[in-house]
């Protein structure tokens, strides 16, 4: 997300840092870059306008040119507003004692309210202890209440249906009497949507509104309709009176227009963005972790709750404390590629890392397939081993290796690659456990990531990529043990 915009911010204030001096003209130049990279992201002119014109007169209100690091005075009041442009602080949902709480789901058709509205509820269930129920009311779309039954039973929450009545209000009345007499805390109302705005969609989500006195009501829009999700947005406030926006297919959105936009034209927040097809793919809305990412200073803190809820502690604890006996097996090694694959794609986990740590490499979407499927890859090649070749890979003789080989349909040459890398892994993991290097992102992180990413990427790997394992473990990638690295140093210290 927001990949367009970020490239242009970030060239724009590299441009400034070469400077020895800033003065008012090249801070003016920076400005109608920022301004330029503003609009062709698809934020609304207005905003744009507004922004810059903030940056400016904080920036000459700070002097920052006679600052002894003006450029990051410059990032830094770009920072800032970027942060109060999009809201401030996190609006998460607060809910009250009464029960149910309401919360009402509603948008435009195909803007993905059935499935945000499972996301949403399996967030609320698994981060702030809610107990959700689900119900359809749009009895317009052909098999859109059975839709909401499918997310329901994928996610895991209950969903109330009648099957005897076609009339939303009735439904409305039957799910708050399920939902108060059987304990549910929060109703999840799923309106039905039109492909455009009508009286008729209105009056019934006011009428929805007015019978369930809503706690919150969500409006779901697709962020890759820029400016239309804006207007959108702001047509179903004036009408209903929405308390926060949901935006999907962030992921696929390299502009950001909408998320940039509706805070300042709208003023309502932005809570959740989708951010893939899985049913965990959503994430609360930070306005500072989003600057962060644009500006390239990463996401250290929301890549660290991607790990906390995604690998087992006590697993990763187990891992750390055979990788300090170099007594990591194969076995464990696929277990850590398993823990690996749950926090997304290697691309993903990149962007979440500040700049200074991967050195401005960035990973494409191309190599991050490819990376999945080398991944694959070594876990087919590790399933056709028995248990004792898992445990113990000295035991690995020529005739194992075509065995193994056969078994995953891969070559000898890819079995012996894999076991080299491994190798190579074990290696290092020893130099960081000397090095106390373990506590780059943390020892939980460092367990359930070094193994699988080291021996992935630190001995070979894609081009242009070795040693991010390294780095992501807690070294640098200068802490590349591979052979073809060791063999430069060699020869770097005899000519010396």
């Amino acid at each position: 997300m927001f990949e367009s915009l970020s490239d242009k911010l970030k060239k724009t204030l590299n441009d400034l840092r070469g400077r020895g001096r800033l003065t008012p003209e090249h801070v003016d130049a920076a400005l109608r870059e920022i301004r330029m990279a503003l609009l062709e992201a698809d934020v609304n002119y207005k905003v744009a306008k507004d922004f810059v014109e903030s940056v400016r007169s904080k920036a000459e209100g700070q002097e920052v040119w006679q600052g002894l690091n003006p450029h990051e005075q410059v990032v830094k009041i770009v920072y800032d507003e970027l942060v109060n442009l999009m809201g401030g602080t996190s609006s998460r949902l607060v809910f009250t004692r009464q029960i149910p709480n309401v919360v009402m789901i509603v948008g435009l058709q195909g803007s993905g309210k059935t499935t945000s509205t499972g996301k949403i509820s399996r967030w609320l269930r698994d981060n702030q202890e809610r107990k959700p129920l689900l119900v359809s009311v749009d009895v317009y779309r052909p098999a859109a209440r059975e839709q909401l039954r499918v997310v329901g039973g994928a996610v895991g929450i209950p969903v109330f249906q009648d099957k005897d009545t076609n009339d939303p209000m009735t439904l409305v009345r039957g799910a708050m009497k399920h939902a108060e007499e059987m304990g549910f805390d929060t109703l999840m109302i799923d309106t039905a949507g039109r492909l455009h705005i009508d009286d008729e969609l209105m009056a019934e989500l006011e009428q929805i509104k007015t019978e369930t006195k809503p706690l919150e009501v969500l409006f779901v829009a697709d962020a890759m309709t820029g400016q239309d999700a804006v207007n959108s947005a702001q047509t179903f406030h004036e009408r209903v009176g929405i308390t926060g926006v949901v935006l999907t297919k962030m992921d696929g959105d390299a502009r950001g227009g909408a998320a940039l936009s509706i805070r300042q034209v709208i003023g309502q927040p932005v809570k959740f963005v989708g951010v893939g097809e899985k049913y965990d793919a959503i994430e609360p809305f930070y306005p500072d972790r989003i600057a962060q990412r644009i500006l390239g200073m990463g996401d250290v803190l929301t890549l660290i709750e991607e790990v906390q809820g995604k690998i087992s502690e006590d697993e990763a604890k187990a891992q750390l404390e055979k990788m300090t006996r170099n007594q990591f097996t194969l076995e464990d090694f696929r277990s850590q590629l398993g823990q690996f694959k749950k926090l997304g794609s290697m691309s993903k986990l990149m962007k979440m890392l500040p700049e200074q740590l991967t050195g401005g490499l960035a990973i494409s979407e191309e190599q991050s397939a490819e990376v999945d499927q080398q991944m694959k890859k070594t876990e087919a090649i590790i399933d056709s081993m028995t248990r004792q070749e898992r445990n113990d890979h000295r035991v690995i003789d020529a005739s194992r290796k075509t065995r193994i080989a056969g078994g995953s349909g891969t070559t000898i040459g890819e079995v012996n690659q894999l076991l080299r890398q491994y190798e190579q892994m074990r290696k290092m993991m020893t130099q960081l456990n000397k090095g106390g290097l373990f506590g780059g992102l943390g020892r939980k992180m460092a367990g359930g990531l070094a193994g699988g990413l080291g021996g992935m990427l630190g001995g070979g790997g894609l081009p242009g990529m070795g040693g991010i394992g390294g780095l992501l473990g807690g070294g640098t990638s200068d802490d590349d043990p591979s052979p073809k690295r060791a063999r430069k140093k060699k020869r770097h210290k005899k000519r010396k």
